[in-house]
């Protein structure tokens, strides 16, 4: 039986941009995604409430306000939640 091992991940440096809370930089995330893999979709309770679909190596995932939007090292995009995004990931020195 094969054991498991320890490993870390590698440091590698992706761009990222936050998905407003407000919905309010809807433009930007898809200017930033290129609208061929993202849609937004308009939130049924009025504005604010809108969230997005990202089409990415896994199908398509939901992306809501206040998520992070990540741009791959392959050039792949996927959302990350924050809390996940702030325990894996921090600004890089020359940014």
């Amino acid at each position: 039986m094969t054991e498991p091992i320890t490993v870390v991940k590698r440091p590698i440096e992706v761009e990222a941009i936050r998905f407003a809370e407000d919905g309010a930089n809807w433009m930007e995330c898809l200017q930033f995604v290129d609208d061929s893999k993202c849609e937004i979709i308009a939130g049924s309770d009025g504005p604010g409430s809108e969230h997005a679909r990202i089409y990415t190596l896994e199908g398509v995932m939901r992306c809501e306000p206040g998520d992070w939007i990540i741009r791959g090292v392959k050039g792949e995009f996927y959302p990350c939640k924050p809390d996940i995004f702030e325990q894996t990931y921090e600004e890089a020195a020359n940014a």
